[in-house]
């Protein structure tokens, strides 16, 4: 109870100050105080009940290659990737770090107050958005089930630690590209400069 109270206050306060920024016109101090505010918010609120299906989610995805190929299976409801090579087995369990919930999280904090788009292209790309993070998360499991399969459990530390994270964020860094970066750069109209595509 207490926890909805102080989230209760936190949120009316951080309404009245984006109220007040907004109506000042400072711009930079609204996206700033708007994108943390919602990242703290949704941190707090909607992380604990999203965590656990939007594993299962990822397991699911991630366990559809092992299946055509009959390399790993996977448990959806406890969003655990059981994994049995030459060298021994392992099980992965896909928890709070490995969900993606923390870079969706940050991404729609920042998209909402991204006025480059209207409210409805926010809404779009909201959801084309984290569609495409669900879909880069699984990969990462993927690409680290398949490397544990075929090099064995002890594989797991620079699999995980290092070849799925630079999986997965690189394609973060390509959707933020696309989703901020790319459309900032178009409608600013710097110069005679822009994309081949949008010719």
């Amino acid at each position: 109870m207490i926890k909805y109270l102080i989230g209760l206050a936190g949120l009316m306060i951080w309404l009245f100050i984006l109220r007040v920024l907004n109506k000042s016109k400072l711009n930079f101090w609204y996206f700033l105080v708007g994108s943390t505010g919602a990242f703290l918010l949704m941190l707090a609120y909607l992380q604990p009940v999203l965590t656990q299906p939007l594993a299962r989610i990822v397991a699911l995805l991630a366990s559809l290659p092992g299946k055509i190929g009959a390399m790993y299976s996977a448990h959806y409801k406890y969003g655990v990737i059981f994994i049995e090579s030459a060298a021994g087995a392992i099980s992965l369990k896909i928890d709070f770090e490995c969900s993606g919930i923390i870079e969706i999280i940050a991404y729609l904090s920042l998209l909402m107050f991204y006025r480059v788009y209207t409210v409805y292209e926010r809404i779009y790309v909201g959801v084309l958005g984290i569609i495409a993070m669900v879909l880069a998360n699984a990969l990462r499991i993927t690409v680290i089930s398949m490397i544990i399969y075929f090099g064995g459990i002890d594989m797991y530390h620079i699999a995980h630690t290092f070849i799925g994270r630079f999986v997965f964020y690189g394609l973060s860094v390509m959707i933020y590209f696309y989703v901020f970066t790319k459309p900032q750069i178009i409608k600013q109209k710097v110069g005679s400069f822009q994309y081949d595509s949008d010719k």
